[in-house]
């Protein structure tokens, strides 16, 4: 048969949005993590992305940057390093004293899995006593989340992420229940217009 490609239309593809944990959530949930390093891994999937596969040599506490080689979009790029992870990590160094990865497995040339991090998810929401499912994607998707909520440009999460298109990024706007609530409805604004505009308008 001839058949013409409007006989064969897409399907839509469905988006869902991402989960989001809250700033409290995140706190509660880091305190239920017994291992610091599962706690140093996840904190630094919360604060950077991506943790298996870091180096030891990729932490600058000098700059205070975390370089990620191919990372997502298979590109390298510069994360930041809060004072408050770079803490734990040397904490973390302190009693590992890891050589070659950052989080190694148990043999030591060789990262953690990422199904060991997924598996200190599930029991760190769990004692927490979230009920949302959490993974290692989820706080990265929380950490956007918080800095869009704290004014950060999106061009500058944009870059946090590896983002290559900004409309990936814009979409935690949708995410934010705060950025939601805060935002003015035109129609709380009616009765402040000036009068003659109002006239105009009738």
């Amino acid at each position: 048969m001839p058949w013409t490609p409007e006989y064969f239309p897409r399907c839509r593809r469905a988006h869902k949005l991402p989960v989001v944990l809250s700033q409290e959530e995140v706190l509660a949930f880091f305190d239920q993590i017994p291992s610091l390093k599962c706690r140093a891994a996840l904190m630094t999937c919360y604060g950077v992305g991506e943790a298996v596969r870091l180096l030891v040599a990729d932490i600058d506490s000098q700059r205070m940057l975390i370089r990620i080689q191919n990372g997502k979009g298979a590109k390298d790029r510069y994360a930041m390093l809060a004072p408050r992870l770079l803490d734990v990590l040397r904490r973390y160094w302190r009693a590992a004293r890891p050589t070659s990865f950052l989080f190694p497995s148990w043999r030591p040339q060789r990262p953690l899995s990422t199904g060991s991090l997924q598996l200190a998810c599930r029991e760190a929401a769990l004692r927490a006593g979230i009920h949302k499912r959490v993974t290692c994607h989820t706080l990265r998707h929380s950490f956007a989340t918080h800095l869009l909520e704290n004014g950060a440009d999106t061009r500058i999460i944009q870059a946090l992420l590896g983002h290559t298109r900004i409309d990936t990024t814009a979409r935690y706007a949708a995410v934010s229940p705060q950025l939601v609530a805060a935002t003015v409805s035109p129609l709380d604004r009616l009765d402040s217009a000036p009068p003659a505009t109002r006239r105009s308008r009738r």
